[in-house]
């Protein structure tokens, strides 16, 4: 069962809470990030993949599904979206494999779909509204099993 920590954002808080997930899971790779239409999983993507220093701007995976950024310190991040996705047999014939199995980071949103593809353990991290418009819930966990 996964450890989890809540914590509550203001979304100008999202950078150093990226930041700070970074930090306590250096030894992890795979990142999927759960949450509604608009609750700011492309926005902590973007700290996120700026943090481990993308050299391109990070944009919205959605029409694309994947996106592939450098780090010159960490080599491929791999920014997924699949949404729009309507059968695993996309996912695979993306050659999603290749990417979960290569060692480089890869943060997946709308990962429903292809969350029995992805080895363990991995960190899922839930985004949720709260009553505030400017603070987010977030539930971090580290999948092992």
């Amino acid at each position: 069962m996964p450890n989890k920590k809540n914590m509550i954002v203001r979304l100008n808080e999202l950078e150093e809470t990226a930041k700070t997930i970074i930090s306590k899971y250096a030894n992890n790779r795979l990142f999927v990030l759960n949450g509604e239409m608009g609750a700011g999983k492309t926005t902590f993507a973007k700290y996120f993949c700026n943090l481990l220093g993308a050299e391109e701007e990070v944009t919205s995976p959605t029409f694309a599904i994947a996106n592939i950024y450098t780090s010159s310190e960490y080599g491929e991040i791999n920014h997924f979206d699949f949404y729009r996705l309507e059968h695993l047999q996309e996912a695979i014939d993306i050659g999603l494999d290749d990417y979960l199995y290569s060692g480089n980071y890869c943060l997946m949103e709308w990962a429903d779909i292809i969350i029995d593809l992805i080895p363990k353990p991995y960190v899922k991290i839930d985004i949720l509204h709260v009553d505030n418009i400017d603070e987010r819930d977030l539930f971090v966990s580290l999948v092992e099993e």
